[in-house]
């Protein structure tokens, strides 16, 4: 049956989450046919907590806190503060693309219609991170930030002093850099060394045992297309490389599922080409596998690792890919004629689309383009390269840029 997502609305909490969930369909990783989605996103906040794959570059985790500490000075209320905040962030858009470097800026084709802002994109990363302080979701701090502005004036005037902790009037890290000169008309991607450093604080103190911080203090930028691929692995700890080894052992073990899926569409569809290049993508697949020393590590240590990542893992899910695991072992990878590997990829995907199922529906098939699902999962890696270069930059000064 089709999944569906409700939620009362008096859990912060819970409330974050559940937004959190309804973003990730908007991402570009998040195309998710087979409903594996909620392992996918343990290993990513495992490896990288605080990230999605929407997130560009690394200074809007700066931008954003200096934008509502501006309001904030302002005493700006609400209804105002949101539709003040939206306006303050879309005249980022053209300083930004005035520079020469402007990949990654929020705007750059929708310009004033942008409907996604960079402070919903980044406001979980930035509790995560410890540089917001209140741990309200963003439209709590929006519908409720004139009790900040009262809970200050108490103390600003001693009243009941002992009754108001610097937590319930702190919305920000305090040693939060300030804005440069002429923000926000006149600013850059390029981080400061000071501002930097303050990035890497926040992500030693808040998050001190994860990969990203590891490889944002130890490791130089690399390129390179996945994380198991990165040069320095076997320097990783014990914890990060099995972590890692385990992220691969899942991204390739699925992608044979993927490519399944889309060759019986073919069939289904009758369209003989992209059934041929699926196959060629299953061969390919099938090579890669038996290469992958990864594969040989034992299933039952997966669901250990992705424990309590706050993504949950249906017992269903758990079957279909266990399942799964054990034809690809069983046939050493020679999936695409097996009669039962298909039979566990046509079983999953009618339960979890239902009537939408493109086996079924022809409507739903005839919107296929012949690949879904089929870009092997990265776990936000280009994303987090980019925000790892971003700082290593920012720490090395302009000089070094």
């Amino acid at each position: 049956m089709p999944s569906t997502i409700t939620w009362i609305d008096h859990d912060p909490i819970e409330r974050e989450r559940a937004l959190r969930v309804l973003s990730l369909f908007q991402e570009k990783e998040s195309r998710d046919e087979l409903g594996l989605g909620a392992i996918r996103d343990s290993f990513s906040d495992a490896m990288f907590p605080g990230t999605s794959t929407i997130q560009t570059r690394l200074r809007y985790m700066l931008f954003v806190p200096w934008v509502y500490m501006d309001l904030e000075k302002k005493c700006i209320g609400p209804p105002e503060f949101a539709a003040r905040a939206r306006q303050l962030e879309l005249s980022l858009v053209d300083p930004l693309l005035a520079n020469s470097d402007h990949a990654g800026v929020f705007g750059r084709v929708a310009s004033g219609s942008l409907k996604r802002l960079p402070s919903s994109v980044y406001w979980y990363g930035m509790g995560t991170w410890g540089i917001h302080k209140t741990g309200w979701s963003q439209d709590e701090y929006h519908r409720h930030v004139d009790k900040v502005y009262r809970r200050r004036d108490i103390v600003l005037r001693r009243l009941e002093k002992d009754d108001v902790s610097e937590t319930e009037t702190q919305t920000w890290h305090p040693r939060l850099p300030d804005p440069p000169d002429g923000f926000p008309n006149d600013v850059s991607f390029e981080l400061e060394p000071d501002e930097a450093s303050f990035l890497l604080d926040c992500l030693l103190k808040s998050q001190p045992d994860s990969l990203l911080t590891y490889l944002a203090r130890s490791c130089h930028p690399v390129e390179c297309d996945f994380p198991w691929y990165h040069p320095e692995l076997k320097d990783f700890n014990l914890e990060h490389q099995e972590l890692v080894r385990y992220a691969e052992f899942f991204s390739t073990l699925m992608h044979g599922a993927a490519f399944l899926y889309n060759v019986m569409l073919a069939e289904h569809a009758g369209r003989k080409q992209i059934e041929e290049q699926r196959r060629d993508d299953l061969e390919e697949w099938k090579e890669r596998l038996q290469q992958c020393s990864s594969m040989n590590l034992p299933i039952e240590k997966l669901w250990v690792i992705i424990a309590d990542k706050g993504h949950a893992v249906t017992r269903r899910t758990r079957e279909f890919i266990t399942d799964w695991h054990r034809r690809v072992v069983d046939t050493g990878g020679g999936v695409t004629d097996d009669s039962a590997s298909r039979s566990l990829v046509y079983t999953r995907e009618r339960w979890l689309k239902g009537a939408r199922s493109r086996f079924t529906n022809s409507r739903a098939r005839d919107q296929w383009q012949g690949y879904a699902g089929t870009t092997q999962m990265t776990y936000r890696w280009p994303n987090i390269s980019r925000l790892l270069l971003d700082l290593h930059t920012g720490l090395k000064g302009k000089k070094h840029a």
